[in-house]
């Protein structure tokens, strides 16, 4: 099987490797290290680089003031660099995700061992697929086969907003990327910290031409609320930490409370007539 690099049309939107383009990118969303006023406080705890066909991929754990995280960096051939980011706890689920893939690759593969028939595939290729979800971020792996081979795409989504991310892994090895991740949680564990239950549901208002999110999220600092809006392609968003939720919400009832009453027909301080002789 050959390098699938260029063969797969997810992978075509990567970009030269630019240090300065990869860690100012939008997509980064809580995996951000740069904070207002200059200057990253990134760092790296640990690094792993694997050797897959023609590409190279670096699994690296980083630290920053939201927590740990493990971002996947994928380098073809050329030059071309696309990378991803997980939390601890949904690389740890990638991991589970990437052994049942490897299975399912082995069965086809003892099925043909022949080049790949493309004759027989469905229209977009997908052999197998499956979906993770953390937070407001949504990850789909697709175990795919073109002409030049099979591969897991897996691509990085952020609700409303920002850009898709993905690298294309040859299934060849997944099993070696699946170690490699294990050898890394191993060490790091795969716990996320903060609020263990489920989170409340995402939720979306729509005043006029303008459109309101509410995102649940945690980070290592604990529950937060993400307000959004967005307006065309403009979008303005304010985070509110959990403890601050009621005392957020009594001075917005308050505002509204004074509002009503402002807007209300006032009818106490009109002396209204009671009878014909007062009009006299």
């Amino acid at each position: 099987m050959s390098d699938l690099g260029s063969g797969d049309e997810g992978i075509s939107g990567g970009s030269k490797y630019n240090v300065a383009n990869m860690e100012g990118s939008s997509s980064r969303n809580d995996f951000d290290s740069s904070g207002k006023g200059g200057g990253t406080v990134e760092q790296e705890l640990a690094t792993k680089m694997l050797q897959i066909q023609s590409k190279r991929f670096y699994l690296d754990v980083k630290q920053n003031r939201r927590g740990r995280f493990i971002k996947v960096a994928e380098i073809g051939a050329d030059g071309r660099r696309s990378q991803i980011y997980l939390a601890l706890s949904t690389a740890a689920e990638f991991r589970d995700h990437l052994s049942s893939f490897s299975d399912y690759y082995a069965s086809l593969a003892g099925q043909n061992t022949g080049p790949p028939n493309t004759d027989n595939l469905p229209e977009d290729g997908k052999l197998k697929s499956e979906m993770m979800i953390k937070d407001y971020r949504r990850y789909y792996l697709d175990l795919k086969e073109n002409a030049r081979g099979r591969f897991l795409r897996v691509s990085q989504t952020i609700t409303r907003g920002g850009p898709r991310s993905q690298i294309a892994l040859p299934a060849q090895g997944m099993i070696e990327f699946r170690d490699a991740l294990t050898d890394l949680l191993e060490e790091f564990g795969a716990n996320d910290g903060g609020f263990k239950g489920d989170l409340p549901e995402e939720r979306h208002m729509k005043v006029d031409n303008k459109n309101f999110y509410f995102d649940i999220g945690q980070n290592n600092r604990g529950v937060y609320m993400r307000i959004s809006e967005v307006k065309n392609n403009f979008r303005t968003s304010i985070t509110i930490p959990e403890k601050c939720w009621i005392r957020f919400r009594d001075i917005f009832n308050d505002y509204c409370d004074k509002m009503k009453k402002t807007s209300d027909p006032i009818t106490a301080d009109i002396n209204l007539p009671t009878s014909t002789n007062s009009l006299k």
